[in-house]
């Protein structure tokens, strides 16, 4: 999720997609043996050994029961080759039960991404029981997932975090992920004896859709598993190609947010025949009638792009596109990619902007927008200069002409948008670290962490499958079916959820690939996800679907990382719809045979792009203010979208619901302030996956 800059603060960052990938370092590392350690293998023992009794820097509050510490993968010929974690109890001594007890009491994993992403960054910041604040102190999470069920937080792969690997030991590609994260339970389980029966949610985020749908691939193959996993869930993840979670949504992105072309119909319609061109405008049918076309990346045509349409430069790019790491303390440079025009067009850009706030305030909160020159442009072919990245040329076009990212964004370097949370575009934004708590000696010896290497947020990971440039060779999209199949036969739900604001692995790639997968016999769902599901505060949540074991969640207002964005709507969706069994949007048959949806079906979101905040935050560090476009140039937009698509929701104050109450009291579905988004986030050099 994080890299780092120099000054060691770790923030989110933008990859250089155009320049070819180098094998990061593997260095080696190993577990620390801290006093106490029992002797020979794992077992009940080496509960009093992990157990976190020692006070943990900046967290004055109760903090629940937990252990830590590290757990060896089984790996033949590297014994140094551990996966570090943190449990917490839900309740004292809920781990710590013998075999065979609390057999019906939930126990949850988490992994956050990367690939080489920490997890101890989602327990921190995301849904662990401590919030990490910017000064470094810390809060109490209300909304903290071990309030729901014991849970674990894993560093994995090997190498991750507090994870440690021989120097050649680090993962080849995700086939071996999966084997040895089934190691790292076998023995997880010899410790808690009680995990062998007990029912395991798996669940992540991000680059953790690669990571998840491999290691349930290990276990379906598995004659005895060394646990009983009964549903996955994954979270804003790249389970299709970087095609189809990156460039393919980047119409309905716009829809979502036409702030990002200053609400200009010219400019959507260019993005349309983009879209078009690429092959991208897919025909959804409920159920799914037929497979999808495999979506390769078109590259630029431009000479001035000479070296990148080549085969070992395409194929670089689209795997960085899905590795997207930084590597701490480097600073890789400017985005490589040009501005919308040619660069010596944008020469502007380069001086020194003001203050994204006071330049809005100074213009009365408005400005005469430098629009693109669409007659530039070579009209009904591909664009020359992006080819069919059109995340890229989305996030340019917004920095070089659309408020307020124009003002004090860079197009250069793609600071000041975040891809994360499309309505924050403050710049610089609160760095997000977490290093000065995990390195500290008392955390270190706290939580039994290695003391051979310090913690990273991010790593770029050293895949050894490729010896050359060390990119993750795997794509689960590959094997999805198959997945679907063996989880259907052994009865495991499954669980994809996405945040409507998030522009780098956007819904609409979820939704192809669910489409474009069989399961239950049927491909795809039958009927199109409009289902409203609701907060506790009766607030609409999002849309809910749900066929034949597999679950569909959109969450309204959350960007990429949804815990930290909306922490109660992701603690509603790990109740209702992960550990629990909410049958809002479950499609059933009637005594008749037809088909009814629990919940009902709402038409004003059976659409594919519900429309965000109008409001985008503007400011240094955290955000001051909010910029709105003006009453006219938002009506004009609407009547526009009204006739030239009919995929976009308008703003509305309720939806009518049809057929059974939903989970809570019906909220309206647009709430009456703008959603607040986490102050904490900003692009620079490179782009990391949570």
């Amino acid at each position: 999720m994080l890299g780092l800059v120099p000054s060691g603060a770790a923030v989110l960052a933008i990859a250089l997609p155009f320049v070819q990938a180098q094998l990061p370092p593997t260095p080696a590392s190993f577990p620390h043996d801290y006093p106490g350690k029992p002797s020979g293998d794992f077992s009940p023992e080496w509960q009093n050994y992990f157990e976190v009794t020692d006070p943990l820097p900046g967290i004055s509050f109760s903090f629940p029961h937990s252990y830590a510490g590290s757990i060896s993968v089984n790996r033949p010929d590297h014994p140094n080759n551990t996966l570090f974690f943190w449990a917490i109890e839900k309740e004292n001594g809920s781990l710590a039960v013998a075999a065979g007890e609390r057999n019906d009491v939930p126990v949850g994993i988490w992994l956050n991404g990367g690939p080489g992403s920490s997890s101890m960054l989602g327990f921190v910041y995301e849904n662990g029981p401590a919030r990490l604040q910017p000064d470094g102190s810390f809060t109490s999470n209300e909304y903290s997932w071990d309030k729901l069920a014991d849970y674990i937080w894993v560093d994995q792969p090997v190498g991750t975090g507090y994870s440690t690997s021989d120097s050649d030991g680090y993962v080849h590609d995700e086939d071996e992920v999966g084997r040895d994260f089934m190691g790292f339970l076998e023995n997880l389980v010899k410790v808690f004896p009680s995990l062998k029966t007990r029912p395991i949610y798996l669940t992540g985020e991000s680059y953790s859709g690669t990571y998840i749908p491999y290691i349930m691939k290990t276990y379906f193959g598995l004659a005895d598993p060394p646990v009983n996993i009964v549903k996955f869930a994954i979270g804003d993840g790249t389970v299709g190609s970087s095609v189809v979670f990156q460039h393919l949504p980047t119409l309905t992105t716009i829809e979502t947010y036409p702030q990002l072309i200053g609400y200009d119909p010219e400019v959507f319609e260019w993005f349309r025949e983009q879209e078009h061109l690429c092959g991208y405008d897919l025909n959804f049918t409920y159920p799914q009638n037929g497979h999808f076309p495999d979506l390769q990346p078109v590259s630029p045509s431009d000479p001035n792009r000479a070296g990148f349409s080549d085969f070992t430069a395409r194929k670089a790019l689209s795997a960085q596109s899905r590795s997207r790491l930084a590597l701490n303390s480097v600073r890789t440079g400017q985005h490589s990619v040009r501005g919308v025009e040619a660069r010596a067009q944008l020469a502007h850009l380069a001086a020194a902007k003001p203050s994204g706030t006071a330049e809005l305030n100074r213009r009365g909160g408005h400005s005469t927008v430098q629009k693109r020159d669409l007659s530039l442009r070579t009209n009904g072919t591909i664009d020359s200069w992006y080819g069919c990245f059109l995340l890229d040329e989305m996030i340019e076009y917004a920095l070089n002409y659309s408020l307020p990212w124009n003002i004090s964004g860079d197009a250069n370097t793609w600071e000041g948008f975040d891809v994360y949370q499309i309505p924050d575009a403050t710049d610089p934004e609160v760095p997000i670290d977490g290093s000065s708590f995990f390195n500290d000696a008392k955390t270190r010896a706290a939580l039994h962490a290695p003391t051979s290497k310090d913690w990273a947020p991010s790593i770029i990971y050293p895949f050894l499958g490729d010896p050359v440039n060390g990119i993750d060779p795997s794509e689960p999209m590959a094997f999805l079916t198959e997945l679907a199949t063996n989880a259907s036969a052994r009865g495991v739900p499954v669980v994809l959820y996405s945040g409507n604001d998030d522009a780098l692995v956007a819904h609409r790639g979820t939704e192809v690939v669910i489409q474009n997968t069989t399961f239950g016999g049927i491909q795809g769902f039958s009927r199109k996800p409009s289902t409203p599901w609701f907060d506790d505060d009766g607030e609409l949540g999002g849309i809910v679907h749900q066929e034949r074991n597999w679950t569909y969640v959109l969450v309204q207002g959350a960007g990429h990382l949804i815990p930290a964005h909306q922490p109660q709507k992701g603690f509603v969706l790990l109740r209702e719809f992960i550990l629990g069994n909410n049958r809002t949007g479950l499609v059933t048959k009637t005594a008749g045979g037809a088909f009814a949806v629990l919940g009902g079906e709402d038409a004003a979101l059976a659409v594919d792009a519900i429309l965000g905040q109008s409001g985008i935050f503007v400011g240094s560090v955290a955000p001051s203010a909010t910029f709105t476009y003006p009453a006219e140039t938002v009506a004009a937009w609407e009547k526009f979208i009204a006739t030239a698509t009919a995929t976009v929701l308008p703003p509305s104050k309720g939806a009518v619901i049809v057929g059974a109450a939903a989970v809570n009291s019906a909220g309206s579905l647009w709430g009456t302030g703008v959603t607040a988004v986490l102050a904490g986030f900003s692009l620079v050099s490179l782009l990391v996956f949570a």
